[in-house]
């Protein structure tokens, strides 16, 4: 990772904290309050192509010990309420602040994946985690609504895997390379941009 681009996300990190924080605590105490423990979920996700790590997450859905892949329409009737109003604002993904003061992800980057994917589909993850996975990205910006879409839609687990394979795994692949192929201090900054001001896009 380019030194700037590390120092960037220090700086990220230590101006974003102050608020965060006691944001986290009070949606905290409303999980703990409404649906109990576990609080905040970490999955396993890769920042390289053998190196993985747990990304943090506030709890949204019901425990389920089989729980694997990505979230689709099959596990819709899980997600609790409090979990589907953290989703629309995107507040579930406040605990990745620690992600991200440790180095585990960037501010700018393709979404971490999860292992199953990269294992299966070396030759595209190989490409992709040149690059630190991120908070955002192109593919959040331009890809991440359509995604959720097309994954609303499954019914199963399996019907889920086979839309994500076919669908998303490739067009999220070919932006995250556009974005390493280009990648500039710049243009981290035009895609932080474009994230907090959808209007910009």
């Amino acid at each position: 990772m380019p030194p700037i681009k590390r120092a960037f996300d220090i700086w990220t990190a230590a101006m974003i904290t102050p608020f965060v924080v006691p944001m986290v605590i009070v949606i905290a105490l409303a999980i703990w309050i409404t649906d109990g423990r576990p609080i905040f979920y970490g999955g396993e996700r890769m920042k390289t192509p053998t190196q993985g790590f747990k990304l943090w997450k506030f709890r949204t859905m019901r425990v389920d010990p089989e729980d694997r892949g990505v979230s689709g329409g099959d596990k819709q009737d899980r997600i609790t309420p409090i979990g589907r109003w953290l989703r629309r604002r995107r507040f579930d993904e406040l605990p990745q602040l620690w992600n991200l003061w440790v180095g585990d992800i960037s501010v700018v980057g393709p979404r971490p994946p999860l292992r199953e994917y990269v294992e299966r589909f070396p030759e595209v993850y190989d490409e992709v985690l040149k690059s630190r996975p991120g908070l955002t990205g192109l593919a959040s910006i331009y890809f991440s609504k359509h995604e959720a879409w097309l994954l609303s839609r499954s019914t199963s687990p399996e019907e889920t895997d086979a839309i994500y394979v076919r669908n998303c795994v490739p067009r999220k692949a070919r932006i995250d390379l556009m974005y390493q192929r280009n990648w500039s201090f710049c243009f981290d900054l035009d895609v932080v941009r474009k994230t907090l001001f959808p209007s910009a896009r």
